[in-house]
C-alpha cells in the first residue's frame, strides 16, 4: 500500500471551495482503496481539523483568513524554509507520491518532493500561458491531472499538453440518493429555488436576485459561505451585502442561510425544485451542479463551462447573452412542464454516477504509478 500526500494552503474540512471538496473526495478514495492519505495545509490550525487526522499544518507558513495571493507570496518570498519543512515531513511519512492542489496554494511551482516521490500538478483551472509560476509548475512535475475533461480540452487548445495529462475527475463525498417520485412532484409544484455558493463575485448570485420579476413568487433560498481566501480585500463581504440588499428587497420569497458541511449539501439541495448556477465566468466541474444531480434535482445554468456538458438532459443550459433573465426564463418554463420536469429529474442521478471517491482515487494512483 501507497502513501499519497496532498498539498492545498487552505485547506481545512468543510472549506466551501472546489478544490478542497475535490481533496476530501480523493482522500476518501485513497482510503476506501486501502492507502494512506496526507493533506499538507498551512497554519493555523482550526478547529474541524479533528475530523481530518491525516492534516499536517505547515509551521513555515502561517496564513491570515482570508487571505489573499498577496500574502502567500509573502509568506513564501524566502521558499526554503517550507521546501525544507515540506520534504522533511514527505520523508519522515514515506510518502510514495505528492500531489500538488495548485500552481502557488499548492507549492506546485516550488514542487518541493524528495527524490524518487512522483509528483503531480492537481489542475482546476487554467491559467494564463504567460505566468511564470504556471510554466514551472506543469515543467515540473511527473504528471499534470486535470479534475475534468473539460479542463483536459481547455488544456490541449491551449497547447499545454507538452508532458502527461491524465485526467482525474473530481468526485462526491456521497452517494446518489434520488428523491422520490410523488416528492419530487411536489417540489416541481411548491418547493423552493435552492443555491448553495462561495460568495464571490463570478457566482452572479446578487445580480440573480436582482433579476427576479416583481411577481416572482417562488421562494428562493441561498446558503452563502465564505471562504479563507479573497481575491481582493473585502471581496466577500461585498458580495453578501449585495444579495443581503436583495433579499431585503424580497423578504417574501428570498432567504440567505448559514453554511453547510460538505456531506449536508445534497440533503439541502434534495428538498429544492431545483437549483441555478448563476455563475458568469465557465465553472470548470461544479461540485454544487452535481450534488443537485446526485438527489434528482434538476440544473439551470449557462451554456459554458463544464456544467451543460455534466448536466445534459438533466437540466437547462441558457445563452450567456440572455443573462440572469434568461435563467429566471428558463427555470420558468421547466417548472411549468411535468413532463419535462421529470425527465430532466430522473436523468439526473445516472450523470454523476462516475463522479465517486474510488473510481477518482483510482484514476489518481493509476496516473501516479502507483
Amino acid at each position: 500500500m501507497s502513501t499519497i500526500a496532498f498539498c492545498l494552503l487552505s485547506y481545512r474540512p468543510n472549506h466551501p471551495s472546489g478544490i478542497e471538496r475535490s481533496i476530501a473526495a480523493l482522500v476518501e478514495g485513497v482510503r476506501r482503496l486501502g492507502h494512506t492519505p496526507l493533506i499538507l495545509a498551512a497554519g493555523p490550525a482550526g478547529p474541524d481539523d479533528l475530523l481530518e487526522p491525516g492534516l499536517v499544518r505547515l509551521e513555515s507558513v502561517i496564513l491570515p483568513r482570508p487571505a489573499l495571493n498577496e500574502d502567500v507570496l509573502a509568506a513564501l518570498a524566502d521558499p526554503a524554509p517550507v521546501v525544507a519543512e515540506v520534504q522533511g515531513i514527505l520523508a519522515r511519512h514515506r510518502v510514495d507520491a505528492a500531489c500538488w492542489a495548485d500552481t502557488l496554494w499548492g507549492l506546485g511551482y516550488l514542487n518541493p518532493a524528495p527524490a524518487g516521490v512522483t509528483s503531480a500538478l492537481m489542475i482546476h483551472k487554467i491559467r494564463p500561458s504567460g505566468e511564470d509560476r504556471w510554466q514551472r509548475a506543469l515543467a515540473a512535475v511527473d504528471v499534470v491531472c486535470p479534475a475534468s475533461q473539460y479542463l483536459a480540452e481547455e488544456g490541449a487548445a491551449a497547447g499545454l499538453h507538452r508532458g502527461e495529462w491524465v485526467t482525474v475527475p473530481n468526485a462526491l463525498l456521497t452517494d446518489p440518493a434520488p428523491v422520490p417520485d410523488g416528492t419530487r412532484e411536489a417540489l416541481r409544484r411548491e418547493g423552493p429555488i435552492r443555491i448553495a455558493s462561495r460568495v464571490e463575485p463570478a457566482k452572479g448570485l446578487a445580480e440573480f436576485l436582482t433579476a427576479m420579476p416583481e411577481d416572482w413568487a417562488r421562494p428562493v433560498e441561498l446558503v452563502l459561505a465564505e471562504a479563507d481566501f479573497e481575491f481582493f480585500t473585502g471581496m466577500q463581504g461585498q458580495v453578501l451585502a449585495a444579495c443581503r440588499e436583495q433579499a431585503a428587497r424580497r423578504p417574501d420569497v428570498v432567504r440567505i442561510l448559514p453554511a453547510l458541511g460538505w456531506r449536508e449539501v445534497p440533503a439541502y439541495l434534495a428538498g429544492a425544485a431545483a437549483t441555478v448556477i448563476s455563475s458568469t465566468e465557465p465553472e470548470t466541474f461544479c461540485h454544487t451542479a452535481a450534488e443537485a444531480m446526485s438527489v434528482g434535482t434538476p440544473v439551470i445554468g449557462f451554456d459554458f463551462g463544464n456544467v451543460p456538458t455534466m448536466t445534459g438532459p438533466a437540466g437547462r443550459a441558457v445563452p450567456a447573452a440572455d443573462g440572469q433573465t434568461g435563467l429566471l426564463d428558463a427555470l420558468s418554463r421547466l417548472l411549468a412542464d411535468p413532463d419535462a420536469y421529470r425527465a430532466a429529474s430522473r436523468a439526473a442521478p445516472g450523470r454523476i454516477t462516475a463522479f465517486n471517491p474510488e473510481d477518482a482515487a483510482q484514476a489518481l494512483l493509476t496516473a501516479l504509478g502507483l
